[in-house]
């Protein structure tokens, strides 16, 4: 299965941008697009209940300035995981999400989990 989506990314909530903020700027930037990733997943794609999102599952991420790039992602939705790309740009807190483009892949077979250090 492969989906593609692009475009502006919603708000965050205050709450979540105070919790942001005490995190160091890589993270905060990765947190919060990870964040918004499950969101619009979530929003966008009845068939997915998105909980958790890694941006280093398969690759490791490269980060500009506030943007990431994270070719080898995954997200976990109803117990499976799942291949996921994604581009992401913040502002220069690296809190709100100005733009995120994604694309959902493959379901990650259960055998391979224990290679990837995926989890329940």
């Amino acid at each position: 299965m492969v989906v593609l989506a692009s475009g502006p990314a919603h708000s965050f909530d205050e709450r979540i941008k105070r919790e942001l903020m005490r995190l160091e700027p890589t993270a905060r930037l990765e947190q919060a697009c990870d964040t918004e990733l499950m969101s619009r997943i979530n929003k966008e794609h009845n068939q997915f209940r998105v909980d958790k999102v890694i941006a280093y599952t398969f690759s490791d991420p490269s980060y500009k300035g506030d943007s990431i790039n994270a070719p080898g992602a995954s997200f976990r939705s109803r117990g499976d995981w799942y291949h996921l790309a994604y581009q992401c740009r913040t502002g220069p807190h690296r809190l709100g999400v100005k733009d995120l483009s994604y694309e959902v892949g493959e379901k990650v077979e259960r055998q391979d989990w224990k290679k990837y250090s995926l989890y329940n």
